[in-house]
């Protein structure tokens, strides 16, 4: 059984990292016969700040883009979420992008890369995961921290993951397997 993982670029803004780090994640998974991989970037979703008018539990989505971002996750059996550093915090447009959907979440695993200075994105992971869980997804304990990654960043704007990296995305990426393909049956 093949599973739907999406890739979800959580920074929108200008100057972001995420895609560089989010292709390499891309490129991992691909590798893994047990994913149909999807990279979705929330920069090209386009998401403004909660405007629909109805709740998203109710599913009665007005704006194209909402609709698009619904497709998007409504079809994924597995989610990675890459997401930086702000402030000790996700990005205000990747929560905000949690919080326009509803129903789409339910029964579904997550795992996050995450990036950042020292401490590699953790606590904004943390926050993350606990935003997820009160929305039905089941984020997987193996999240992948990338500290001071910029410092992998070539000059070609590829990351360059270290052996310790990709140890840790090969595992994570086993557990959404594993994960995935049980919740996959009660959805």
């Amino acid at each position: 059984m093949t599973l739907s993982l999406k890739i979800i670029i959580g920074s929108t803004r200008p100057t972001r990292k995420g895609p560089a780090v989010a292709r390499w994640i891309d490129e991992l998974a691909r590798k893994n016969d047990a994913f149909d991989v999807e990279l979705v970037d929330l920069a090209e979703i386009g998401l403004p700040l909660l405007d629909e008018p109805n709740h998203p539990a109710m599913k009665k989505y007005e704006h194209d883009h909402t609709k698009r971002w619904s497709a998007a996750i409504e079809g994924a059996d597995a989610l990675i979420f890459v997401t930086p550093e702000y402030d000790f915090f996700a990005p205000a447009s990747l929560v905000n992008a949690i919080q326009c959907l509803s129903q789409e979440w339910k029964y579904k695993v997550a795992g996050v890369v995450c990036y950042g200075g020292i401490s590699g994105g953790l606590r904004s992971s943390q926050e993350l995961r606990m935003l997820l869980v009160n929305n039905g997804v089941m984020p997987i304990q193996q999240v992948v921290p990338l500290p001071m990654f910029a410092d992998s960043i070539n000059e070609k704007g590829v990351f360059e993951a270290n052996d310790k990296m990709v140890e840790g995305a090969e595992g994570m990426l086993s557990e959404l397997v594993k994960w995935g393909t049980a919740l996959k049956t009660i959805r």
